[in-house]
């Protein structure tokens, strides 16, 4: 099957080599465009008997005869021309899905450091409230590891594996308890000192405000953040920036429940609340749909495309 796909290159056979469980050591480098055909083949191949390791690479130097194959075909030129790969390579490439998957689940395992990564994000919130500094509140959205918990239980909606949905969900409402609980221990304390910023015990409290008060706004920001976020993800594209959009709707709800809690403004608690879980649910439900119509799009696409017909030679 690898030796005919015009996807693999540079194939290399050793036979006996493997250990653990005995065989052959198969070892071949695979075109992205033609991935998710051949990997779903050497899945449904091993069916536990053996492993595929995938390591991606930036980029790869060869000769006109490894380009063989790989023009457009829509291309009436020689396949192995530079002009006819450029061709080739310019056009959009889907997401590798195994690739993807495979960086979701490792997302969907929650250490300590886990728990202890929301808590920070929670208290670095809380001095952002108090002190109306917008910048520790930017700064507890990038320390908040809550996205990868998010798009765990989004794929676990999209693969319909309970265990998966039931683990994130537990990550999720234990972690977000420890860190509201933690500012609630944090405003007590400082209340207790009488460290209070004078602005917020006046109630002067412009983005305590803005978070505590969920509207038509928090649901549109967190469909677009949750559309950032799968996007983002199936292109390969995560990063800080990602980040800090997606924890905007999550982390400073957090912070201002514990700390609303603490100083007994049980209205906007109750907002700060609400948020939490509108925007939670709301980064799942978008993260699943999104999966899912992702891989919809790309396998249409991918289908018309092998039945549409090569020219002829001649042409």
């Amino acid at each position: 099957m690898l030796s005919v796909d015009p996807g693999v290159r540079n194939l290399v056979v050793v036979h006996g080599a493997a250990r653990r469980p005995d065989g052959d050591a198969v070892q071949f480098d695979l075109l992205t465009q033609f991935a998710n055909p051949v990997l779903e083949e050497l899945r449904a191949q091993i069916r536990g008997r053996g492993s595929v390791v995938i390591q991606n690479f930036d980029g790869a130097v060869s000769g006109p005869e490894d380009q063989e194959g790989t023009a457009d075909p829509e291309s009436t030129g020689d396949p192995g021309t530079p002009e006819a790969s450029r061709r080739r390579h310019d056009g959009e490439v889907p997401p590798v899905w195994e690739m993807v998957e495979s960086q979701i689940r490792a997302g969907g395992e929650y250490p300590v450091c886990f728990f202890t990564l929301l808590i920070i994000a929670g208290l670095i919130g809380a001095v952002g409230i108090l002190t109306d500094s917008q910048i520790l509140v930017v700064a507890a959205m990038v320390v908040g590891p809550e996205y990868s918990a998010i798009m765990a239980t989004a794929l676990g909606i999209d693969k319909r594996d309970r265990h998966a949905v039931r683990h994130g969900l537990a990550a999720l409402t234990v972690g977000f308890a420890l860190a509201v609980l933690a500012t609630l221990v944090f405003g007590l304390l400082i209340r207790w000192s009488g460290r209070t910023p004078h602005l917020y015990e006046l109630g002067i409290r412009p983005v305590s405000d803005l978070i505590n008060t969920p509207n038509v706004f928090s649901v549109i920001v967190a469909v677009l953040a949750g559309i950032v976020g799968v996007v983002s993800l199936t292109e390969s594209r995560a990063n800080a920036l990602i980040g800090v959009f997606i924890s905007v709707t999550t982390i400073p709800a957090a912070s201002d429940m514990g700390l609303s809690a603490a100083y007994g403004s049980w209205s906007e608690a109750r907002g700060s609340t609400f948020q939490l879980l509108l925007n939670v649910v709301l980064l799942i439900a978008v993260g699943a749909v999104g999966l899912r119509l992702q891989r919809s799009f790309w396998r249409s696409r991918s289908a018309r495309a092998a039945v549409r017909p090569r020219p002829s030679p001649d042409a």
